[in-house]
């Protein structure tokens, strides 16, 4: 290859982008790389070959890199977080100079690398390396605002006071932030590492918040303010047919579960318009027994068609008999495709734990919520669906930190059939159009892609 072919294979835009590799990492990334390809750019995923197993990109989409890390069977889902973070380190900083190397020696060379916040150790690396980096947030920007100012020591751990300011939302209860700031003594590794998220912030060269303007505006206005680095809003990052339809993706690309799509779809195509409710607590949370129970007896209690996916692990948390007594009402499923779950018009409500892809998912597609936070950022995302968007419900906990039977029925029938029904369906059908319009064609979030497109082809 000629200097000139190599001068404008750099000029051609190649990114590489590098998430934690877990499920609700890997897709919203995943998706803003499809955004970045459609706008002429070429991206590689690099990521774990356990994780690279259960990716489908499409062709002419993004392309994978696997590398090891020493559990290409198993991956993060038999490890535990603390001990897996140091040997991901590890098998990134062997394998990362490798593939730089090699793309150079192709006539590839990547320039930008877009890296996961709860990485940001990655970004020394990059610069030694020669890249730009860019920090992709996976949390909401609220979340951000709140582990930023723990990080400066604006907000004390443990927190005083029976309130905290937080820009964008009302006044937060203590047990309304993130579990790790609210009780810093539970996981002290993780709190230290959701707050190295803004160790380097100063060092990357542009920011990447996954949320959309309209939605978060005083937070994301607020952190914008905070560093000098560019920062932009890009998401939602959901798949394109369920927002602009201007992508031919329907599917995130990546299930680290298999999904019993075609059952769940047939089911839910004999059910009536919003008559279902809608069960699931993403990948990665477990219940305890007793709360699974209080669950499975207030769902039943409702009387409502239900749809509730418990994975393989969680199967044996429930009641016995439970599945069989409740067929003609029910579907128990150990995984689905949620997007097209939520999309469809049976579903009228959402039990959902709050991680914050599966309330963009809720808010983007316009699906009224019942909020049950287990741990970490879903405590503040759900103070957001019930105070500051009003799209659902938070249900209540009683003394022991669990949601009884009767708060699980009543706050599935507030959402479907109560009194604040017509005002959350309304709310949710705003945010869902604000959506859209983000992703759309001259949106907010389409625009500040634009521009790093035009950044990532200028160097």
């Amino acid at each position: 290859m000629g200097q000139e072919e190599v001068n404008a294979a750099s000029k051609s835009g190649n990114v590489l982008v590098l998430p934690l590799p877990v499920q609700g990492h890997i897709n919203p990334i995943l998706q803003f790389s499809k955004r970045l390809v459609s706008k002429g750019i070429k991206v590689t995923l690099f990521t774990t070959v356990f994780a690279s197993k259960s990716v489908k990109t499409g062709a002419g989409s993004v392309s994978v890199v696997p590398f090891s890390d020493g559990y290409d069977e198993t991956g993060l889902t038999k490890l535990s977080g603390d001990n897996y973070m140091d040997t991901f380190k590890a098998a990134v900083r062997k394998h990362l100079p490798e593939l730089i190397e090699n793309k150079e020696r192709l006539g590839c060379p990547i320039r930008w690398l877009v890296y996961d916040s709860v990485i940001p150790w990655v970004l020394p690396l990059a610069k030694e390396l020669g890249l730009l980096g860019a920090v992709f947030y996976t949390q909401s920007s609220s979340v951000n605002a709140i582990y930023y100012q723990v990080y400066k020591g604006l907000i004390p751990t443990p927190v005083n006071g029976p309130t905290t300011s937080v820009p964008g939302i009302p006044l937060v209860e203590p047990h309304e932030l993130p579990s790790f700031v609210y009780k810093p003594d539970s996981y002290p590794t993780i709190l230290t590492t959701v707050l190295d998220q803004f160790s380097n912030i100063d060092e990357a060269d542009w920011l990447l918040f996954n949320t959309y303007d309209k939605l978060e505006e005083e937070a994301v206005n607020w952190m914008a303010k905070q560093s000098h680095t560019r920062m932009t809003t890009i998401g939602p990052t959901i798949p394109s047919f369920y927002l602009d339809k201007r992508l031919e993706d329907n599917d995130y690309g990546l299930h680290l579960f298999t999904p019993n799509s075609d059952t769940c779809m047939k089911w839910l195509d004999t059910k009536e318009v919003a008559s279902v409710v809608y069960i699931s607590f993403g990948s990665l949370a477990a219940l305890g027994e007793e709360q699974m129970e209080e669950i499975a007896w207030g769902i039943r209690n409702s009387n409502y068609n239900f749809l509730w996916v418990v994975r393989a692990s969680e199967e044996d948390k429930l009641p016995k008999n439970f599945v069989e007594e409740t067929s003609e009402k029910g579907l128990v499923t150990r995984w689905c495709r949620q997007l097209e779950v939520l999309a469809h018009k049976a579903v009228g409500c959402f039990v959902t734990h709050c991680g914050w892809n599966s309330t963009l998912e809720a808010v983007s597609l316009g699906v009224p919520m019942v909020a049950m936070p287990q741990w970490t950022d879903q405590t503040t995302n759900a103070k957001c669906i019930e105070d500051v968007w009003r799209v659902g419900i938070r249900a209540k906990t009683d003394e022991k930190g669990m949601v009884n039977r009767r708060k699980v029925e009543e706050s599935i029938k507030e959402v479907m059939e109560g009194e604040r029904r017509e005002e959350i369906k309304k709310n949710a059908i705003r945010l869902q159009d604000l959506a859209v319009e983000a992703v759309d064609e001259g949106g907010s979030s389409d625009m500040n892609i634009d521009e790093f497109v035009s950044e990532i082809l200028c160097t």
